[in-house]
């Protein structure tokens, strides 16, 4: 994974007027989060973290995220969404359900826990998850396909790029509160926004680049 912001560092910006104090609390508890003790069994644990290295791996030069912590507290605390399919249980029996249902796949198909698993086979069970054709009787209880979009990706994505890292290395301004963004039409960026590196931007990636202001 290449960084074509590498040079670029969103929290430079955590003592100007892109963040206000709410934004800057915000973010330092977010950034300095610790996995809750006694939330998930070891298991289930090596389970989530395997699969967020999968799904989510973090950025090569830059902090580590704190992806699995977020998760983790959302378990913890019971977090909902608002709305749930009828077919799932609430949010944080869901994951433990479907890490435990991941792992019994593991072991169904290699033999192996799935944090043990190298990247190709672990990538056979997410995508057999994924497509909901499972083997393991556990989900028998859990609706692979549904376990995987309204949790296991939902969850992980939105949590992952939740965080300065991500938005560093996408090339996102960040919040912009009270200042505000100006340049707001295509090619053009504020002088505090990332410039992308390289010659030839990525399909879908902002064209950011030193001479367009």
């Amino acid at each position: 994974m290449d960084d074509r912001f590498a040079s670029y560092d969103v929290t430079d910006k955590h003592d100007s007027l892109s963040w206000n104090e709410p934004t800057r609390t915000a973010v330092a508890e977010r950034c300095t989060l610790q996995i809750a003790d006694d939330v998930l069994t070891d298991a289930q644990l090596a389970t989530l973290c395997r699969a967020k290295e999968r799904l989510c791996p973090d950025f090569p030069g830059r902090p580590p995220t704190t992806t699995l912590a977020m998760i983790v507290q959302r378990i913890a605390r019971k977090i909902q969404d608002g709305t749930r399919h009828h077919a799932l249980p609430e949010a944080a029996e869901c994951w433990r359900r479907g890490l435990d249902a991941i792992e019994a796949e593991a072991q169904a198909r290699f033999r192996s826990a799935f944090a043990a698993l190298e990247d190709a086979k672990a990538d056979v069970v997410l995508r057999a998850v994924q497509h909901g054709d499972v083997q393991a009787e556990e989900w028998d209880r859990l609706p692979p396909q549904l376990f995987w979009s309204q949790r296991l990706l939902n969850d992980l994505v939105s949590a992952h790029w939740a965080q300065p890292q991500a938005w560093s290395a996408m090339g996102f301004g960040g919040p912009a509160s009270p200042r505000g963004y100006v340049r707001l039409a295509a090619n053009r960026r504020d002088p505090w926004e990332a410039i992308e590196q390289g010659d030839t931007p990525r399909f879908g990636w902002p064209r950011h680049h030193g001479g367009t202001k």
